[in-house]
């Protein structure tokens, strides 16, 4: 365990998990730390997992296998939720979601709330 720690690099580490972050937040999968609601633009987390993709490609050859294997899963786990918000189309998350409590209402015969 020790061994592994010391392959590696902290400032590599957080690089990747700050683009990764970046990029959910862009999907809207994570709210704003800033603002604390949830914005959907799905090309600014495309420019986060294309950075993160040249970064990976610069860097062959010179990552220990821990190292490559982090930025691999990370990029694996993004392209899988980027595919996953490219299917549900262009309408931002809020506003999916105040369309289904509208759809759900006028099914049950219901007011839509507020």
């Amino acid at each position: 365990m020790v061994a592994e720690e010391s392959e590696l690099d902290a400032h590599f580490l957080q690089m990747v998990i700050s683009l990764q972050a970046g990029a959910m937040q862009a999907m809207g999968k994570v709210a704003s730390p800033l603002t604390g609601k949830i914005d959907r633009d799905l090309s600014m987390a495309q420019a986060s997992i294309d950075m993160l993709a040249m970064l990976k490609d610069k860097t062959q050859g010179n990552l220990s296998e821990s190292e490559d294997k982090f930025i691999s899963h990370a990029l694996y786990e993004l392209r899988l939720n980027y595919v996953d918000e490219l299917k549900k189309g262009d309408t931002p998350p809020s506003e999916e979601s105040e369309e289904s409590k509208s759809d759900e209402a006028e099914e049950s015969g219901e007011e839509p709330k507020s």
